[in-house]
């Protein structure tokens, strides 16, 4: 009897969890591609947000679950690199780590970047953007300091992505690192 009742409470858990699991791999796994080629990749933009729908078979529920995972992914990764920075220097990670990205719940921040994203003009930029951009919304910030940010993390985005099709990532990195070391060789000297 006791199995019985296990069986027919954990089944559908355990099949709408591996459904979740499948669903997530999917996302990970399939390539995007763009007019048939490869493109370069950091960030997911609203392409790959739109996409979430599609994958998710048109389930809301899913949707939700798989974007709000993203989200709460973010925000983890955020914090993670925020105190392992504070920890070596307070004061940089501070300035570093300004913005309020955590001002909205992870279910406004979905919402607002299911809105954000509404808009054919602003698919390209990155969701770590949106997210901020949607947190700036919601502090009420005036439009003008949100329409500035908008316009410069377009700039940024179309600028990288340009020189991603010119240069390999690894040659980026390594043309960053080398202003990096400079800059801190000339601050050493002062």
């Amino acid at each position: 009897m006791m199995n019985k009742i296990f069986s027919k409470l954990l089944i559908p858990v355990i099949r709408r969890d591996f459904a979740l699991l499948n669903l997530i791999l999917i996302l990970i796994l399939i390539p995007t591609e763009t007019n048939g080629q490869q493109r370069n990749r950091f960030f997911w933009d609203g392409g790959d947000w739109k996409r979430v729908n599609q994958l998710a078979n048109n389930n809301l529920d899913m949707e939700y679950r798989i974007k709000a995972a993203y989200v709460n992914g973010v925000l983890d990764g955020r914090l993670f690199y925020y105190l392992k920075t504070w920890s070596v220097e307070q004061g940089f990670a501070d300035s570093l780590y300004a913005e309020t990205i955590d001002y909205l719940s992870p279910r406004e921040i979905v919402r607002s970047l299911d809105n954000f994203y509404s808009d054919p003009l602003m698919v390209y930029v990155p969701v770590p953007s949106a997210m901020i951009i949607a947190n700036m919304y919601g502090e009420r910030i005036p439009l003008k300091i949100i329409d500035a940010y908008v316009q410069q993390t377009k700039f940024w985005i179309n600028d990288l992505l340009l020189r991603m099709d010119e240069e390999s990532p690894a040659e980026l990195l390594e043309g960053k690192l080398k202003k990096h070391l400079e800059k801190e060789k000339g601050r050493r000297k002062k």
